[in-house]
């Protein structure tokens, strides 16, 4: 049995060559201890200046070719996980996975390592891989250890962010707090950074990421409650923008919580940035009614009033999206706006996961005084009721071929990532397969 790694002992993910070969994560821990919880000792303030940004690129250019004129393979780099929800990098490289089931662990030189158990997160449960047999509902139903995101000065502070459902008698929430990392238990050795987001079974949102200014943004779900996506007092339905302690970002809209950012949101799960430090998010719709949001502060993005029709979004208080898939599911999860040269025919496009899709979209955003790409084997979203500001041109690829993709993210090589999660009961087809899920990293097939 794995013996859980120190900070001091994590071996960093320094490129390309760092992250190879395949892992089984069953690597529990044996350690249990009494002690009660202590906070961490650490400044955790950080510069919030956007030209600090190492991708910031204020000048950048939509692409006009087509994404899907190269082929691109998925080389499985872990398998076997349960369930895992989140990657984040740190600046140092150390690549962090969530599992749903309640941990967070390290990848590096093939090895998987448990870092922490949140002491009060549910298990959100799985299914076995291989298994015949799905349940839409496994116990945690869509409620576990979500997002994560390392400090943005890691390791120093050796602090990492989870976004996290608990329950607290008959009710479930949820909450993001940091742990210590170089402690002997991070799970003893940790800080809330705010609680009470409303939880349920379903609509938990969850993704958390630091953005371009090091703010910490946070999407929260309706939690079934839709009156509370309008209501700008409560957490539910919103995109949360925070300082690294947990206060709200100076200059927050400031009607309502001040930790609100945008609102009017039913079930965001990705969250990423253009190189000007725009950002932009996707989340899933009713009835299919997917939706990719370019985020302005104070946004009202319609949710629960607006959805069906695309001719709603033409009223003057609520923002119009970039894509609404109309009938058509992608339920939309973990995305990245994909900067690399690992897959050079997706660079500056945003590139997402999709659980009922059950494919990886690249979707051009193109700006207004930028040619289109071609439409050919994708589709246009350029009805008048669509946000103005992109045009965007979505292509589907690894159809079926991976199942669920739960996030895809950029990693320091410039390499692309994904997980899957065909493990939480509701993947269609062959999946789970025997060595789900898994871990991969996206590359160019060779001419």
């Amino acid at each position: 049995m794995a013996e859980r790694l120190s900070r001091r002992r994590l071996l960093a993910v320094a490129g390309a060559t760092a992250i190879a070969g395949c892992s089984s994560s069953d690597t529990p821990s044996d350690e249990t201890t009494t002690e009660e919880p202590q906070s961490p000792e650490y400044d955790v303030t950080v510069d919030h200046d956007v030209e600090s940004w190492d991708g910031y690129d204020p000048e950048w250019e939509s692409p006009t070719t087509s994404p899907v004129e190269t082929e691109v393979s998925a080389e499985i780099l872990v398998e076997n996980l349960e369930i895992p929800w989140d990657l984040s990098f740190a600046p140092n490289g150390e690549l962090f996975i969530t599992e749903r089931v309640g941990r967070i662990k390290t990848f590096a030189d093939g090895e998987v390592q448990e870092v922490a158990e949140p002491a009060d997160a549910i298990d959100g449960g799985s299914v076995e891989p291989g298994a015949e047999e799905g349940s839409w509902w496994v116990e945690g139903g869509e409620g576990g250890t979500l997002g994560v995101a390392a400090h943005p000065s890691y390791p120093d502070p050796p602090l990492v962010y989870a976004y996290y459902t608990y329950e607290e008698g008959d009710e479930r929430y949820n909450k993001v707090a940091y742990f210590d990392v170089s402690a002997d238990d991070p799970s003893r050795h940790a800080e809330t950074i705010i609680d009470g987001i409303p939880a349920d079974s379903y609509h938990n949102g969850g993704r958390i990421t630091f953005g371009p200014e090091n703010y910490l943004w946070v999407t929260c779900g309706d939690a079934g409650e839709k009156p509370l996506a309008q209501d700008r007092d409560s957490l539910a339905g919103k995109v949360l923008r925070l300082k690294p302690d947990g206060d709200a970002a100076p200059d927050n809209p400031n009607d309502g919580d001040p930790r609100v950012f945008s609102y009017g949101h039913r079930n965001p799960q990705g969250i990423t940035f253009l190189p000007d430090a725009t950002p932009v998010a996707d989340e899933h719709g009713e009835n299919a009614h997917d939706e990719v949001n370019v985020l302005t502060p104070g946004g009202n993005y319609g949710w629960p009033d607006i959805r069906e029709e695309g001719e709603e979004y033409l009223d003057p208080d609520v923002h119009p999206p970039v894509v609404n898939t109309g009938n058509e599911t992608w339920a939309p999860t973990g995305s990245v706006f994909y900067t690399g040269d690992g897959v050079s025919a997706w660079q500056n496009r945003l590139v997402l996961g999709t659980l009922a899709g059950q494919h990886v979209n690249v979707v051009t955003l193109s700006q207004p005084d930028r040619d289109l790409p071609p439409a050919e084997n994708g589709r246009r979203f350029d009805d008048d009721f669509y946000d103005d500001s992109y045009t965007a041109t979505s292509h589907k690829t690894f159809e079926d071929e991976l199942g669920r993709v739960r996030h895809v993210e950029q990693g320091p090589d410039g390499a692309l990532y994904g997980v899957t999660c065909n493990r939480d009961g509701r993947a269609d087809g062959d999946f789970p397969t025997e060595r789900d899920d898994v871990l991969v990293r996206f590359t160019p097939e060779e001419e």
